[in-house]
């Protein structure tokens, strides 16, 4: 079972594939798209969907997991993280790809134990389960893997 965890932004969106076998977790493939903070707004919401559409192509995972929507204190950034969380989620339906959502604080607490866990813990935990020789270098690529890693602990994982 291969599973995509996207941490969605208009300025920086991580991703993170990671693959279940028997017990075992792996992480496949992991980083950050930065369409360059200088574009408009709908420029880097059409890169960041044809990034995003590349790598399910190359990939082809069989779940998404994202974080669920939450109240930000600023409107615009909420309306534009939206538009950014709608490209991926139209990117993977047109993929058939499932979507599962996750707050915050369940992806901490399915990481750490502790759902106000801070960042550099979940990076932590996100490096020692899946054996990486390093915690990912953007914490946008490790909030992403710890969504995925979330879905496949949970067993969210079906289609």
């Amino acid at each position: 079972m291969l599973v995509v965890g996207i941490d969605s932004g208009s300025i920086s969106t991580g991703f993170g594939f990671v693959e279940e076998k028997g017990r075992c977790l792996k992480a496949v493939d992991f980083g950050a798209l930065r369409p360059g903070k200088g574009l408009p707004l709908t420029d880097r919401i059409d890169f960041i969907f044809r990034e995003v559409s590349s790598l399910f192509e190359k990939y082809s995972p069989e779940v998404m997991a994202l974080e669920d929507i939450f109240m930000a204190k600023n409107a615009q950034s909420a309306l534009k993280l939206g538009q950014v969380r709608g490209a991926i989620i139209a990117a993977a339906g047109t993929r058939g790809i499932s979507v599962r959502e996750f707050s915050p604080t369940l992806v901490k607490s399915a990481l750490t134990g502790y759902g106000r866990a801070e960042k550099t813990q979940v990076a932590f935990m996100v490096t020692k389960i899946l054996g990486l020789d390093a915690k990912p270098s953007s914490e946008d690529a490790s909030d992403a893997l710890a969504l995925a890693v979330t879905a496949l602990i949970r067993k969210e994982i079906h289609p």
